[in-house]
């Protein structure tokens, strides 16, 4: 079984798609495309093995049709850093 990548979530938008099938060149595990050549998402949740792949599809994309979206990185941790006294 192939465990998504924390986090990583692809969106696609057929209404701005362009139709040059990058996307599915990049990742055809991830992206398809219908019969007018738009964008068909086939998994939003990014397999860790094809996360890669899902980078570069994005970056390919001629008119922006494909995004990742991932949850909000969890806050930093407190080192105490901000209460520390100012140095000489």
């Amino acid at each position: 079984m192939v465990n998504p990548a924390p986090g990583l979530r692809l969106a696609a938008d057929a209404d701005v798609c362009a139709g040059a099938g990058q996307c599915v060149r990049a990742a055809p595990e991830l992206f398809d495309q219908d019969d007018d050549g738009l964008v068909v998402l086939l998994a939003a949740d990014v397999p860790e093995d094809s996360r890669a792949r899902a980078l570069d599809a994005v970056d390919l994309c001629p008119s922006g049709a494909i995004a990742l979206r991932g949850h909000p990185a969890p806050p930093a941790p407190d080192t105490g850093a901000d209460r520390l006294p100012p140095g000489p």
